[in-house]
């Protein structure tokens, strides 16, 4: 389920970066590196929550909590290279991640 939530957010992702590439290159560039920081932070959130097997509970909400923790530094990282080390427009980048975050708000509904 957690790869089902990140291909949505990819999916996502790539419909916004379209969407900005008649304005621009630079602009599509922005919008898809916004989504994929959010695509990369739950990928990794999702290895670090779900990948250690059968646990104890307390294993298990630690993962879970550090998993949480990852994907934040993780899109942040990847959201100031962005802004700072490529110097990509925040609007687009900003559109990316909400488009992302939201596909993954779809997915979780549309799994019943």
């Amino acid at each position: 389920m957690a790869s089902r939530a990140t291909a949505w957010q990819a999916g996502a992702a790539a419909l916004v970066a379209l969407a900005f590439l008649p304005f621009g290159a630079p602009l599509a560039l922005a919008a898809a590196v916004g989504g994929g920081a959010i695509v990369a932070g739950s990928a990794a959130a999702a290895l670090m929550a779900l990948g250690g097997g059968i646990q104890p509970a307390g294993m298990a909400v630690g993962r879970l909590v550090a998993g949480v923790m990852l994907k934040w530094v993780v899109v942040l990282a990847v959201l100031t290279l962005g802004l700072a080390g490529f110097k990509l427009p925040p609007l687009p980048m900003l559109m990316g991640v909400l488009a992302a975050t939201l596909a993954f708000v779809l997915a979780n509904l549309l799994k019943r």
